[in-house]
């Protein structure tokens, strides 16, 4: 009994044990503070966030906004000929006939007087020279020349934030527009709001015509029907190229819808494997197991890149791509799902005498249907966004066109308008999946709307499935034979 006492702690100890315990709290409490502390401080110089400040362009930021929303018109003197053209963005398909320029752009000999906003006008004049009005600060002059490059009037110690000067280049930027210099070209940009030409370009006999005018008024192009024709010049349109950019969106699609639903096939048989109550044997469990773990620890840009110097570039390469990444994330997802079936089911399918593919096919996947579906389609939609950034590497889709537009660095409202495509689709996307699982899972109906819409999505995707793997297959028919026959000898 005392020895019993002698262990039992007293009453000073459990006193002694709280204080530490309060102690090691407090300790923990301040630490972690100061250590998310010093990693803001860490990340703060490591990513050299007063420098970003330093180099931050708020001209080339706004400039930038303002090309999302609105279209250039480019007034353009090439300086070894002195010849002026007046083009939307610069475009020959926008440019404007000689002598039916705007208003706001007067041409007399070899001087010309282009009218901005604001008060700011630009002059061209002879010898390559250029004046920028500015109502405030005064003129800007520069010359250029082949032999000594862009000379401006000013000191360029002297020059206002909005003018870059070397003697390479000139470029003056306002809430006017804007104008560049350089030994070979004098360029005016002069902004407006919209996406001009974004239905029909100049050259079309619709240019200028409303709805009202095309579907109710008179035949504007005596060849074809108003609504024909219009609706051919918008497909047409040379330089929104409305159906590449259809096409982009469908090979897109197509991508994800190749690359998961041959994930969830590859997958499925391969997840038996890898559970544990269908596979006992352990090293056959790992060994999937572990090509699981290595088909989705790549990603799949990294695939991408591969496989498109195996296959070249594109759209079966990124759907490969696809395909390889959800195999090994499709394969974890549904073991995980197999080895928590309830194997009561299974005993009663086999009860009835049915044989072991019938036991799984009517007592294993009624039960993990719903979460097979629905991780399926959660990564349809997800790979719909990715399928975006993998055309841009594998030269088709969306992502192709969006990363030319980029590169241009000029036409960025059809970047905004490739974005905005990007955005619909993704919606359409998560739409169309929820409907699949509310048919599918929930067992509600859906309406006549919604099975056409499905329709409309999915039965071109299969289609141009089958195309794609017939065309990628012929192609390599030729090829195979003749590693085949380099093999044999023959």
């Amino acid at each position: 009994m005392s020895a019993t006492a002698d262990t039992l702690p007293t009453l000073q100890d459990q006193f002694a044990a709280a204080d530490r315990l309060i102690r090691r709290k407090k300790i923990v409490a301040l630490s972690v503070p100061i250590l998310l502390l010093a990693y803001f401080i860490y990340v703060f110089f490591a990513f050299d966030i007063p420098g970003i400040a330093d180099r931050a362009r708020g001209d080339n930021a706004m400039t930038l906004i303002r090309d999302t929303y609105s279209y250039k018109t480019h007034v353009t003197r090439e300086n070894r000929s002195g010849a002026i053209t007046v083009a939307k963005e610069g475009e020959r398909k926008g440019a404007w006939p000689e002598g039916t320029w705007p208003d706001w752009v007067s041409v007399s000999g070899d001087r010309a007087e282009i009218a901005l906003t604001d008060g700011h006008r630009v002059t061209f004049g002879p010898d390559n020279t250029a004046i920028y009005h500015h109502p405030e600060l005064g003129d800007f002059a520069a010359q250029a020349s082949r032999a000594d490059g862009v000379q401006l009037d000013r000191d360029d110690g002297t020059l206002p934030d909005f003018i870059s000067y070397t003697s390479a280049r000139l470029d003056i930027r306002t809430e006017a527009g804007r104008m560049t210099v350089t030994r070979n070209r004098t360029e005016v940009f002069r902004y407006f709001f919209g996406w001009e030409l974004f239905w029909f370009t100049l050259d079309s006999p619709y240019y200028g015509h409303g709805p009202v005018d095309i579907l109710f008024g008179a035949r504007i192009d005596p060849e074809r029907s108003n609504l024909a024709g219009a609706a051919q010049d918008f497909w047409n349109n040379a330089i929104w190229q409305h159906n590449a950019v259809t096409w982009a969106i469908f090979e897109t699609v197509l991508m994800a819808f190749l690359g998961t639903m041959g994930a969830a096939i590859v997958a499925l048989p391969l997840a038996f494997l890898a559970a544990r109550n269908f596979t006992p044997l352990a090293v056959i469990r790992q060994l999937f197991r572990r090509v699981f773990d290595f088909a989705r620890g790549v990603d799949a840009l990294i695939w991408t890149i591969l496989l498109s110097r195996a296959f070249g570039p594109g759209p079966l390469t990124g759907a490969l791509a696809i395909l390889f990444t959800d195999t090994g994330s499709f394969g974890k997802l549904f073991s995980e799902a197999l080895e928590n079936v309830d194997g009561k089911q299974i005993d009663g399918v086999a009860s009835t005498g049915a044989k072991p593919i019938q036991r799984y096919r009517f007592g294993v996947i009624p039960q993990v249907a719903p979460v097979l579906i629905s991780q399926v389609l959660y990564f349809l939609e997800s790979n719909t966004r990715s399928a975006t950034i993998i055309g841009a590497i594998t030269g088709g889709g969306i992502g192709l066109l969006i990363t030319q537009a980029i590169i241009t660095q000029k036409d960025w409202e059809e970047v905004t308008y490739y974005i905005v495509l990007i955005v619909l689709m993704v919606m359409l996307m998560d739409w169309i999946s929820g409907k699949l699982r509310q048919m599918i899972i929930s067992g509600e109906p859906v309406g006549m709307t919604a099975k056409l819409a499905l329709g409309a999505v999915f039965i071109p995707a299969i289609i141009g499935a089958v195309y794609v793997v017939a065309v990628w297959l012929r192609a390599e028919a030729g090829r195979w034979s003749d590693h085949i026959g380099a093999l044999f000898g023959g």
